[in-house]
């Protein structure tokens, strides 16, 4: 696969001055550097990353009685 020459960047850029308009541009190149600022500091730091809480568990409180169900067995089922 190839690199993009100077043509195909012009080519790129006039569809996404057609696209977003001039006045856009500042403003999407502003948030794409800063994308790509905290994306590289988030790839160097060597700190483990938080987990994320599933929504799938369940919360339970300590002070709620734990329910055991028994039952007596039959002789037959010895």
């Amino acid at each position: 696969m190839g690199s993009l020459g100077w043509q195909e960047l012009v080519i790129v850029l006039v569809i996404v001055i057609i696209i977003f308009g001039a006045g856009k541009l500042p403003e999407i190149g502003g948030a794409l550097g800063k994308g790509i600022k905290e994306f590289k500091s988030q790839a160097t730091d060597e700190s483990p990353a938080e987990p994320i809480a599933s929504t799938t568990t369940r919360s339970t409180r300590r002070d709620e009685p734990k329910v055991v169900e028994t039952r007596e067995m039959r002789a037959d089922e010895i």
